[in-house]
């Protein structure tokens, strides 16, 4: 049905409020850069209008440091589109000081605790071979 995959790649040793924190933010980059994923509003039996969700599904998976760090790699290679969540943006309270403690993290051992990431089903599939979806 989808010519794209949408997964996001979730630190495994995260405080729950944490994975969820990570999650809902790499969700808004996807929507970001790929508006064209957006359903249309919802409208319950007498007739309210709800705001609007993504129509393509997205996976969740799970993984250590390690495992992320391999996957940053794949997705670096294969040119995907990522959106990065580092360790460090947990200290943080804006989107400033976020993209500041991201620009001075090592880019080649990033401290990552999670992923997102959009491209063809079988270059995401490659990505995040051998990973488990999230419990």
């Amino acid at each position: 049905m989808f010519d794209t995959k949408i997964a996001f790649i979730i630190r495994n040793d995260l405080l729950p409020w944490q994975q969820l924190n990570v999650v809902a933010f790499l969700a808004t980059g996807i929507v970001s850069v790929a508006p064209e994923i957006m359903g249309k509003p919802y409208i319950d039996s007498l007739g309210r209008q709800y705001g609007n969700m993504s129509g393509q599904p997205m996976l969740i998976f799970e993984s250590d440091i390690f495992g992320l760090q391999n996957a940053h790699r794949k997705g670096l290679e294969r040119e995907l589109l990522m959106i990065p969540y580092i360790y460090e943006m947990f200290k943080t309270n804006n989107d400033e000081s976020n993209r500041q403690v991201f620009q001075k993290e090592d880019a080649n051992n990033l401290n990552l605790v999670g992923l997102a990431f959009r491209g063809s089903k079988k270059t995401v599939d490659k990505v995040v071979k051998g990973l488990s979806l999230h419990p």
